[in-house]
């Protein structure tokens, strides 16, 4: 008789366990985003999404969605996400039955994660694609988009260069925080003002913070 106190799945490990998981999750709730992690899953399994898809992340994420379809509505025909890592944020945008989005462009410098973009948002087709590129080699005025979203503004060493490339009158949202101790943030700032004192938008038409455990996320949405 099988000892019920033994798991039936004991011999997986970690990563086959979440594979199985989510391919269990995809099949019940039949949901593009969760199919999508699935094949990362399987696909990547070196990729670090259960970082970029942790609550904090996905919090944050749908904070900048809620904000951003109170203040703007949910109709773009074209939006840029920079520094966008695995693409979960487009994703997100994409799943969010707020938003009419014509298309997504997921950019980021680290070649690695372009793949995994892709693969996560495949259901989108057309509508997404990935690129790898340097944001500060971007020919942002002839992108001729309604949207650039930054969430990741703590990895930006200079945040006031970056944004005096963008054509004026650029709407963008924008996030950073408060994470001194992680290493990889570069440019963390203490306070929302002191964010807002940095980005120096033209325009501000929300600016907020939302507090987790090991630190405070900052956002505005504005016009340069």
């Amino acid at each position: 008789m099988m000892d019920v106190t033994q798991p039936r799945n004991a011999g997986m490990d970690g990563h086959e366990q979440a594979l199985d998981l989510t391919r269990g999750i995809a099949a019940y709730v039949n949901n593009p985003l969760v199919t999508g992690l699935a094949r990362v899953l399987a696909k990547h399994p070196k990729a670090d999404i259960a970082n970029a898809f942790n609550h904090k992340q996905v919090a944050c994420k749908m904070w900048a969605l809620d904000k951003l379809f109170e203040g703007r509505g949910g109709r773009f025909d074209r939006i840029w996400v920079l520094g966008v890592w695995y693409g979960i944020l487009p994703a997100m945008l994409f799943n969010d039955p707020r938003f009419d989005i014509a298309a997504v462009d997921s950019i980021d410098i680290d070649p690695e994660v372009t793949p995994v973009a892709r693969t996560l948002n495949r259901d989108a087709g057309d509508r997404f694609q990935a690129l790898t590129a340097d944001m500060y080699a971007l020919d942002y005025a002839a992108g001729a988009v309604d949207l650039i979203i930054n969430t990741s503004c703590e990895h930006i060493a200079d945040l006031p260069a970056w944004l005096a490339l963008l054509p004026r009158g650029t709407n963008v949202l924008l996030q950073s925080n408060d994470y001194f101790s992680e290493p990889t943030h570069i440019n963390c700032v203490a306070s929302l003002a002191a964010f807002e004192a940095m980005a120096a938008l033209r325009e501000i038409r929300f600016a907020g913070e939302l507090p987790t455990k090991k630190y405070t996320r900052f956002m505005v949405i504005g016009t340069v």
